[in-house]
């Protein structure tokens, strides 16, 4: 069975070009358009697609107040969201992200309509895949290429807390995460403590002025501060950095604490940000001394990151596979064996703040420090 899709676009050539793009990838059947929010609604009740493909500004209902009804009625429809790059996009964007849409993509900013149908189609390619795959919609041709062909080995999941056993306070904390991050995100960071006492670093796969919205949004949420991460930054306990959109962003110890450093480097595994850049920079500078999270997203980013930490003796948490949008990074993690620990979504942050505490303890002359000294 192919992946059914509804495009919902107030503007009769966005509706087009998405139109066409889906019609050129393999295993997808567009079953209808909707021109306003309202609509939307009426035809996804009636048509009942798979997934819908959905603009941010439209009169009537806005995409977001789609995706708040949609929420309310429990509707099981995925929403791929087709967002502008402009601070307000952004900002609307996260928003939707955080009330389950499954992902966005960016609309192409040229005029030309064969490059802009090209543009689309890619970008909308990879994430109906991704689609398909969490849904197990099939059989279809829209697939992600595998990414490992070794035989996966049992993972090691150690049945006690991680903190009973961590030898090492944990100077940093690195997480990475992908497709269904800002939603996961916001039930793991608002739940750490004020006084966390090591920073928290994440790469989360955005493109510029989408990260300093997710930033923002979580800070707004949360006892941590927040923030998108700058070039020269010191971070203390109590912080939380988020590498920035288009960048890469890694660690260097320091004798005043970690030290931001934000690069033009290339892409890794097609990802800038990227988590094994970030999970690398800790393995150099911190061996053991690092806690590292791997979450919901698609493909390998953060496999390798996460194998050189385990090389250090660092802990490592996986998302489990129940609670992921996607389980493409934590699975390739979890089959070679370098997950400490497999938990849901919701014990995440309850395991990250009893490793960092319970190994404070055995240290008092660490400092902590909350939201309100780093602002």
């Amino acid at each position: 069975m192919p992946v059914r899709v509804l495009v919902v676009d107030d503007t009769a050539i966005y509706r087009k070009v998405v139109t066409e793009a889906l019609r050129e990838i393999d295993g997808v059947e567009v079953v209808g358009t909707a021109i306003n929010g309202q609509l939307a609604l009426e035809k996804i009740a009636e048509l009942q697609p798979d997934l819908v493909t959905l603009d941010l500004e439209m009169p009537l209902l806005s995409g977001v107040e789609v995706l708040q009804e949609l929420r309310r009625i429990a509707s099981p429809v995925g929403v791929l969201m087709l967002s502008a790059f402009t601070s307000a996009g952004a900002a609307a964007t996260t928003e939707a992200l955080r009330l389950g849409a499954f992902d966005f993509v960016l609309k192409p900013a040229t005029e030309n309509f064969a490059e802009s149908l090209n543009q689309l189609r890619k970008r909308l390619a990879d994430r109906v895949a991704a689609f398909a795959q969490s849904r197990n919609l099939g059989p279809t041709t829209v697939r992600p290429a595998p990414v490992a062909e070794s035989k996966p080995r049992a993972s090691r999941i150690v049945a006690s807390n991680l903190s009973a056993h961590q030898k090492d306070r944990p100077e940093v904390i690195v997480l990475g995460i992908s497709t269904g991050g800002p939603e996961a995100l916001n039930k793991v960071i608002p739940r750490l403590p004020a006084d966390l006492p090591a920073p928290l670093f994440i790469v989360q796969h955005m493109p510029p002025m989408f990260t300093k919205s997710l930033a923002d949004d979580l800070n707004q949420r949360s006892k941590l501060h927040v923030s998108e991460a700058s070039d020269g930054q010191l971070a203390r306990p109590g912080d939380c950095l988020v590498a920035p959109g288009g960048k890469q962003m890694k660690i260097e110890r320091t004798e005043l604490g970690p030290l931001v450093h934000i690069t033009d480097d290339p892409p890794e595994n097609s990802c800038r940000p990227a988590v094994d850049y970030l999970f690398r920079s800790a393995a150099h500078h911190y061996g053991a001394r690092v806690l590292a999270i791997i979450m919901t997203g698609m493909g390998s980013d953060g496999t390798l990151g996460c194998r050189l930490l385990k090389r250090h003796g660092a802990p490592v948490i996986a998302q489990d596979k129940e609670s992921c949008v996607v389980f493409g990074m934590p699975s390739l993690v979890i089959a070679e064996g370098l997950a400490d620990r497999v938990l849901p979504l919701d014990r995440i942050a309850a395991e990250i703040t009893a490793i960092a505490q319970s190994a404070v303890s055995q240290t008092p002359s660490a400092s902590l420090a909350g939201k309100g000294a780093c602002s």
